[in-house]
């Protein structure tokens, strides 16, 4: 199973942006579906934005507009670029195999901690 490093997440005042990384242990090529994750505090993991094989994205409601999920298989890297961003954005992000995570899968890495606030 190949492992997913998160990395990029920081302090940002609202209205900011930042992108994260997401690193793969090896190729993603053949995973259909990448998604970023992210866990507020108190508050269940939510799927907040996906890239699948063919190239379309999907994001979450809360999210869509503001945030673009790119993935680069040369790199085996997943980004996630967020503008626009507000102090609700504030969580733990974490990328993912989507099928895995939908299959019952519970193996996460340490995530990358964005604050959002003035």
């Amino acid at each position: 199973q190949v492992q997913l490093v998160e990395s990029g997440g920081g302090w940002v005042q609202p209205g900011g942006s930042l992108r994260l990384s997401c690193a793969a242990s090896g190729s993603i090529f053949s995973i259909t579906a990448l998604g970023w994750y992210r866990q507020a505090p108190g508050k269940q993991r939510e799927l907040v934005a996906a890239h699948i094989s063919d190239g379309s994205t999907n994001y979450a409601a809360s999210v869509k507009g503001r945030f673009t999920i790119s993935r680069d298989n040369a790199k085996n890297t997943v980004y996630l670029q967020m503008n626009s961003l507000k102090p609700e954005d504030t969580a733990v992000y974490y990328c993912n195999d989507i099928e895995l995570v939908l299959g019952g899968m519970d193996n996460w890495g340490k995530g990358t901690l964005v604050t959002v606030s003035s």
